[in-house]
């Protein structure tokens, strides 16, 4: 998930219509109303088909910023996109083909996308995550929530490598910054064994990160296809390249299948 810049103009819908001349007609895709959007936020799994996103919450396009040797180093300012306004709901892509990403344009119909959910029922992150110890506070690792954003590493070590030599406060700042730059909570981090998770102060926020996942953060709840609810945290991200294993939750795929965004999006 590198930072690109891409140049062209905007996709906007009958462009998008035009470049899927064998679709559907355009009345078979009806995005959601405006009296159906919450009062909170929210992030609604549709069957087989967007994300709808409602409620007071800023949709925006975020990048990893890299080295010139790759590594991940921090977060690019966000780009606000259109979000939802007067009480109305925005459908952003699930299924990786839109034309005008992340905005869904119904493709999942053409496609027959299926977006069945597949990750396995799972308990609060307390009961899933592995101590990784330290000294003067605790590191915690789930494994299963990694998406490949790689801040928890460098060229010369790694957060597994640090945690033993976190006595040194240095190194346990290091470790706290690490844990804190990672998009889906895999990793965290508490003062104590009684103590709640010390999470980064994160903006009520969705982010479409260029090339990768769409990233909830600031506790914004998701309701599954189902009618079930995600547990929700501060950071959460969604599969939008429609290829994860684990869905509707990112599990890398985008890196596996070289994602990409295409040209700048409009509402």
């Amino acid at each position: 998930m590198p930072v690109r810049t891409v140049d062209g103009p905007s996709v906007s819908a009958d462009l998008s219509r035009l470049l899927r001349p064998n679709g559907p007609p355009v009345d078979e895709y009806s995005p959601a109303s405006s009296d159906e959007s919450p009062v909170e936020p929210r992030v609604t799994v549709t069957p087989d088909g967007p994300y709808r996103v409602g409620g007071p919450v800023a949709v925006t396009r975020k990048a990893v910023v890299t080295s010139a040797d790759g590594e991940s180093l921090a977060w690019s300012s966000p780009h606000p996109l259109p979000g939802p306004q007067g009480g109305g709901t925005v459908d952003l892509c699930r299924c990786g083909q839109s034309a005008n990403k992340p905005f869904c344009d119904g493709s999942h119909q053409r496609l027959g996308f299926d977006g069945s959910e597949s990750a396995e029922p799972e308990g609060p992150y307390d009961e899933n995550a592995r101590s990784l110890g330290g000294s003067g506070f605790e590191v915690r690792d789930y494994q299963k929530l990694c998406i490949g954003a790689a801040f928890c590493e460098n060229r010369a070590t790694s957060v597994w490598d640090l945690v033993p030599a976190t006595e040194n406060p240095v190194v346990r700042g290091l470790v706290m910054s690490m844990v804190d730059h990672c998009p889906s909570g895999r990793l965290t981090y508490r003062l104590g064994p009684d103590q709640p998770d010390n999470e980064p102060d994160l903006p009520v926020e969705i982010a479409a990160v260029t090339d990768g996942p769409l990233w909830l953060t600031g506790s914004v709840p998701v309701t599954l296809a189902d009618g079930s609810e995600l547990p929700t945290r501060n950071r959460v991200v969604l599969c939008r390249c429609g290829h994860s294993r684990n869905k509707p939750l990112c599990d890398g795929s985008h890196i596996r299948v070289d994602f990409r965004d295409g040209p700048a999006a409009s509402a």
